[in-house]
């Protein structure tokens, strides 16, 4: 049996391996249906924390369900009805407001303006992930070899043992190249019966540098990716600074648009009160046989008019003060929160005479769009200065220095390296020159382009934003205009009811004229709040145009970096954002 097996190695050696294979294959064939598995997919590859039914169903919305039960329905001609629709805002609770503290509610609490905020927290930390990409680095290389080959001569070593170590340091450098120090260390061990040091060890010292000198060498092409991060950090201030522009002006157009409403509604009121003096004269006189039963039913009829008028009015009051409590988001005070906001701020329509092509001047160098644009631009031209260099031949430079040690001991080894008597470096230069080089030139082809593309959309934009700020001017001096049309109306409108009431009761005129003119008083007045209102808005349209504020203060602003909250350090918001007083700028239409 054992000559059998030995004549029939070859055969038996053959199946073994066969065996091993079709074993693995079969393993790795387990592995790879194993639910779960290194090779199969689980369900914890997934993140499915939404139902399917929530994505692909929607559901109907049926009011008769969310209405509230307890209340009674009631009829649309129902008078108590309309009386308490009249009087719905009577005793609810109220906030007086200024235009300043709008303005401060908005910068400290606005969510959008927090969101533009960190932004250049996020920027400043690409700069520093940029940045790193030049520390050095410590690595090491380890391996460990344990070697049983067949010899055929005897000066050939069969078995051996070596283990190789070589700790190290690598710095990137800013000008394109790398440095290395290397201190590699060995032990060898060998049968070899003719191997002059057995165990031998090495300890070497070894110095290196390796230097781009076309492609990709020279300061300003390895620290692009510092540049491109700054002037994106650069960027997203620009933005931040624009969104809190933008923020304040929405913040002050919401608040004189809650002006208007509720100045439009105070007007539907003082209109309900002469629709309501009307009705009682034409009471008297029918009384008194005067005039005919229809004058008093006109005057009803006038009267629920202006029932309809006032709950249109609320409607626009609820609306505009919820604007402007989004904008605020003062807490306690949210969009849901039933208290009422009372402006407390009147405007103070005041003439100004406007260079409009000054302004415009001013606004080139303002605008934050047009700031963010040069940035881009530069970035641009940085990227096109770096495609223009990876365009070049790749050569480089290598140059290595070593020092040798050598010896029985490591101690021994050490000791010879030491002593620098064993010394070697080379030096070398590696090239690589593309034929036709298509593909990098078609880069520096696109990198040039969208520089001149940029460069046309910026003299696209310098146009538009003159033309923001020539039409901000214009329609200041047409809404100046229109305040002194509208105030004319309002007096010419007032003389006529007076006129026509003066006529009713004299019974030459009727309730349809009385509450005609009255209606016209009323379209008047409106016209001359929506007037002043429009003024106003048309004062901070021209700030925004010229990238400014409108009013006496200026603002200071820092980023915020939401990671000292998560720390447990309370981030104190009005040191972020203030509003530092400046009376040399130009203050807003409530001044005197």
């Amino acid at each position: 049996m054992k000559k059998y097996r030995e004549q029939n190695r070859p055969v038996f050696a053959g199946l073994a391996t066969a065996s091993g294979a079709l074993s693995a294959a079969a393993a790795m064939a387990i592995l790879a249906g194993c639910q779960g598995g290194p090779l199969g997919t689980s369900e914890r590859d997934y993140d499915r924390r939404v139902s399917v039914a929530r994505l692909r169903t929607i559901n109907a919305l049926a009011l008769d369900q969310q209405a509230d039960g307890a209340a009674a329905p009631r009829p649309v001609t129902d008078p108590v009805g309309l009386e308490a629709a009249r009087q719905r805002f009577l005793g609810a609770d109220r906030v007086e407001l200024t235009v300043e503290q709008a303005r401060a509610a908005a910068l400290e609490n606005n969510l959008d303006l927090t969101v533009s905020l960190i932004a250049p927290t996020i920027n400043a930390e690409q700069i520093n992930e940029e940045q790193g990409r030049f520390d050095a680095l410590l690595f090491a290389n380890a391996r460990y070899v344990d070697q049983d080959d067949a010899a055929v001569l005897q000066t050939e070593s069969s078995q051996a043992t070596t283990w190789f170590i070589s700790p190290g340091l690598r710095v990137p450098l800013r000008t394109g190249g790398t440095a290395e120090i290397r201190t590699p260390v060995s032990r060898a061990q060998t049968d070899n019966r003719f191997q002059p040091l057995n165990p031998a060890y090495t300890s070497d010292i070894e110095l290196s540098l390796s230097q781009n000198l076309l492609r990709g060498a020279g300061r300003r092409a390895n620290t692009l990716g510092i540049r491109i991060a700054d002037l994106n950090r650069q960027q997203s201030e620009a933005r931040a600074k624009l969104e809190i522009i933008t923020q304040l002006a929405n913040a002050d157009r919401a608040y004189w648009r809650l002006y208007a409403a509720r100045q439009a509604l105070d007007v539907r009121a003082r209109q309900f009160e002469a629709a309501d003096e009307q009705l009682g004269r034409a009471e008297r006189r029918f009384r008194a046989g005067s005039v005919a039963e229809v004058e008093v039913a006109r005057s009803q009829s006038g009267l629920a008019d202006r029932v309809r008028d006032i709950i249109v009015a609320q409607n626009n009051v609820l609306l505009a003060q919820r604007e402007l409590k989004q904008r605020m988001n003062m807490p306690g005070l949210d969009v849901g929160s039933p208290q009422h906001l009372v402006t407390m701020t009147d405007p103070v329509p005041l003439y100004y005479e406007l260079d409009g092509e000054a302004l415009a001047d001013q606004a080139m160098d303002a605008r934050m769009e047009l700031l963010e644009l040069e940035l881009q631009i530069a970035t641009d031209e940085a990227t096109e200065a770096v495609r223009r260099n990876e365009a070049l031949p790749l050569v480089t430079a290598d140059f290595l220095y070593r020092i040798n040690g050598l010896g029985p001991e490591f101690d021994e080894a050490v000791e010879v390296a030491l002593e620098n008597d064993f010394e070697d470096w080379q030096i070398g230069l590696n090239a690589e020159i593309p034929i036709g080089n298509t593909q990098r030139k078609a880069v520096v082809e696109q990198a040039v382009l969208t520089r001149l593309q940029r460069l046309a959309s910026r003299e696209a934009r310098r146009q538009a934003v003159r033309q923001q700020v020539l039409d901000a001017v214009d329609n200041i001096d047409s809404g100046w205009q229109q305040i002194l049309a509208a105030r004319q109306a309002v007096a010419l409108n007032e003389r006529t009811l007076r006129a026509e009431e003066s006529l009713f009761d004299n019974g030459r005129s009727t309730t349809t004229d009385v509450l005609d003119a009255d209606a016209r008083l009323a379209d008047a007045r409106l016209r001359d709040i929506q007037a002043v209102v429009d003024y106003q808005i048309a004062q901070i349209d021209l700030a925004v145009a010229t990238g400014t504020l409108l009013g006496a203060s200026k603002i200071e602003w820092e980023p915020i970096d939401p990671r000292e909250a998560l720390a447990g350090r309370e981030v104190v918001r009005p040191a972020v954002i203030r509003e530092a007083t400046d009376t040399t700028d130009a203050s807003d239409g409530s001044r005197d």
